[in-house]
């Protein structure tokens, strides 16, 4: 049989690990709690870290994070005031601020997310609505240059508009509008920041074909630098090949020069030792260049040609 007393011992021990359990309960460093009794809340959020008490079964604990929070943006498309349609995508660092705000009026991420959503994307688009596109993809009246060799251009658009403003300043105008409004959420939006701005189909095509035809105009200008080059080294060569033919002409014409005369010289000096010897060689080597095996000639017994011949009879 089983013991009563026991069985009764058991089921205390049993209830008050129960009554235990919902007595106590942890607080993490990254979590912020608020108690509630029958979905009213009672006393001041908790914050700090550790083991906290609570009456058993009659309050909850309802937990929120305390560490800053991501919000990221839909792209939108947006018109500002120059009627030029921009892809506005935004992101937002928040926190939860006050945890009994925050539960009375969002209750949860999901829907505090979703009044992130209207808030700054209204707000974002009011202010970009009422400002020029220069206004929105620029911080500064920087000149914007563009460098190509021998020369240096600027941007006529930058020149011709000034920013009064800049991106940075519309970003930091729609924080402080955001940081008016979410409080009464129990919110705190820390910053706001423009993460990309895309043109439209329309404006992009003019964009695209104003940087074709500025990359045209620079093609152009390396290809004008490129022929002037060109016709310069090709006139250097052409000069500097017809000074090498030219002084090339003139060394030859000494080397020949020099040779005949070393020649004239030769034969004259030949020509004086022996006169009719040189004679002579001279009729033999007109033999032998003029007469070959299949040559025929029909000369007279007096002819000069053959004295030489008749001479050695």
């Amino acid at each position: 049989m089983r013991n009563p007393k026991l069985t009764g011992i058991l089921v205390l021990i049993f209830l008050g690990i129960i009554l235990i359990s919902q007595a106590f309960y942890t607080v993490d460093e990254t979590k912020q709690v608020i108690i509630t009794m029958f979905g009213e809340p009672r006393g001041e959020p908790i914050t700090n870290a550790g083991l906290h008490v609570k009456l058993p079964f009659i309050h909850k604990a309802i937990f929120f994070e305390k560490r800053i929070m991501e919000w990221d943006g839909d792209q939108n498309e947006i018109p500002t005031s120059d009627k030029r349609y921009l892809l506005v995508d935004t992101f937002a660092r928040w926190r939860i601020a006050d945890p009994l705000k925050y539960y009375q009026s969002v209750n949860n991420e999901i829907k505090a997310q979703s009044r992130l959503d209207d808030i700054v994307d209204g707000i974002t688009r009011d202010y970009i609505s009422k400002n020029l596109l220069i206004e929105v993809v620029r911080n500064s009246n920087r000149v914007m240059e563009i460098s190509t060799e021998g020369e240096t251009s600027t941007d006529s658009a930058a020149d011709s508009l000034k920013i009064q403003f800049g991106r940075l300043a519309i970003t930091d105008a729609i924080l402080k509008e955001v940081q008016k409004i979410v409080p009464q959420y129990g919110i705190e939006v820390l910053d706001i920041r423009i993460k990309q701005v895309n043109y439209n189909n329309e404006v992009r095509e003019k964009v695209f074909d104003r940087m074709i035809s500025e990359r045209r105009r620079i093609a152009q200008l390396y290809r004008s630098e490129g022929m002037g080059r060109k016709a310069q080294i090709e006139g250097r060569m052409q000069r500097e090949l017809n000074q090498i033919r030219s002084e090339a002409y003139r060394t030859a014409q000494q080397i020949k020069g020099k040779a005949d005369a070393e020649a004239t010289q030769i034969y004259a000096d030949a020509f004086s030792r022996d006169p009719q010897f040189y004679s002579l060689l001279q009729t033999l080597d007109s033999y032998r260049m003029t007469i070959d095996s299949t040559s025929t000639l029909i000369l007279s017994t007096d002819s000069d040609y053959l004295r030489f011949l008749k001479q050695g009879k």
